[in-house]
């Protein structure tokens, strides 16, 4: 469970290492992380208008991302045979399931955002040393 206090405590810790970075090093860090950023509103946007899990591609979660959408089109498609309510079922489910990504939509981007810059901070103080 991503805890809000702890995502945005990352979040600093990562801004302050950034500061003290030379000013080359740092303008290179916020260019590669400008391309790289997802924005919350884009994800909840996507899970709240497809429930089929098009909010975990756009963050490449492609495993989750494919299960959601198996799961959805297979209860689409059962909506259409004698499996009927468990069609209806399946599809009241997967809508439970994500939820939880629509309402924490904030805090997951936000980790997801962390991870990214966190990746590219180290990069950078890699190639910096060498």
């Amino acid at each position: 469970m991503l805890s809000d206090t702890e995502v945005n405590e990352e979040e600093e810790r990562i801004r302050q290492r950034v500061r003290q970075l030379p000013d080359d090093k740092r303008f290179v860090f916020f260019q590669k992380t400008e391309k790289q950023l997802k924005d919350p509103d884009t994800y909840a946007t996507l899970n709240y208008l497809f429930v089929a899990g098009l909010h975990h591609f756009y963050l490449g979660n492609w495993v989750r991302g494919l299960i959601n959408l198996a799961v959805f089109l297979a209860g689409m498609i059962m909506l259409f045979t004698p499996l009927f309510i468990l069609g209806i079922l399946l599809i009241i489910a997967i809508s439970v399931v994500e939820l939880f990504a629509l309402f924490k939509s904030q805090i997951i981007v936000q980790a997801y955002n962390n991870a990214v810059m966190n990746r590219i901070y180290q990069e950078i103080v890699r190639d910096y040393r060498q």
